[in-house]
C-alpha cells in the first residue's frame, strides 16, 4: 500500500491520442481504473526522470591527433563543435 503524501488534486489534463491509446491498453491489461493507471505511469516516469544520468558506455571524441588538432579550418572546427553538441544532446536524452 502506498503512503499518502498530501491531499489529492483534481486537474484537467489533455493527453495526446497516442498516449491515450497506450494508457487505455495498460488499463485493460491490469484491470485498473484510468486514474490508477495514469498515476502509476506518472509515478514511474517521474522516478526515472529524477535519476541522475549515467551513460551506458564510455565514449570519447578525438579532438587532437598526435598533439595536432583534429581540424585544420574554421569550418572543420565548427563541424566538430556541432558534432559534440549533438552527442551531448543525445547523452542527455539517454540515447548515447
Amino acid at each position: 500500500m502506498r503512503k499518502k503524501t498530501g491531499p489529492k488534486r483534481r486537474n484537467t489534463l489533455t493527453i495526446d491520442d497516442d498516449n491515450a491509446v497506450r494508457l487505455e491498453r495498460l488499463r485493460k491489461e491490469r484491470d485498473l481504473s484510468f486514474k490508477q493507471i495514469v498515476n502509476d505511469v506518472l509515478r514511474r516516469g517521474l522516478n526515472e526522470a529524477e535519476k541522475p544520468f549515467r551513460p551506458k558506455e564510455r565514449f570519447e571524441t578525438q579532438v587532437f591527433r598526435n598533439t595536432q588538432p583534429a581540424f585544420k579550418t574554421e569550418a572543420e572546427f565548427k563541424e566538430l563543435v556541432d558534432q559534440l553538441d549533438v552527442e551531448d544532446a543525445l547523452r542527455k536524452l539517454g540515447r548515447l
